[in-house]
């Protein structure tokens, strides 16, 4: 599958997004593994409900950090969307 701009990602169902009290970051677990994610990369995981295309998560972002280029932006949900989607823990609509 091919992301696209207007593709609804959403987690796929054997990945869990969880808080850890301890570490007080978020986690994408999957099985038998696990990705500490920094803040923004929390947040796409937050917006991967398959209501939301790429596009309005780089929206989102960019409302919630407007210092931010939207290039940079647009970089980072990209890359992070390519990344967990190589893992398998992603699938999308559209």
């Amino acid at each position: 599958m091919v992301l696209s701009p207007s593709s609804r990602p959403k987690l796929a169902s054997k990945a869990r997004l969880r808080w850890d009290k301890r570490e007080e970051k978020y986690f994408l677990l999957y099985p038998e593994r696990g990705l500490l994610l920094n803040a923004t990369a929390a947040h796409i995981v937050q917006l991967c409900t398959g209501e939301h295309t790429v596009d309005g998560i780089v929206g989102q972002l960019l409302a919630k950090y407007p210092s931010q280029a939207r290039e940079e932006i647009e970089r980072e949900v990209w890359g992070f969307l390519d990344q967990i989607q190589s893992r398998g823990l992603l699938e999308a609509e559209g």
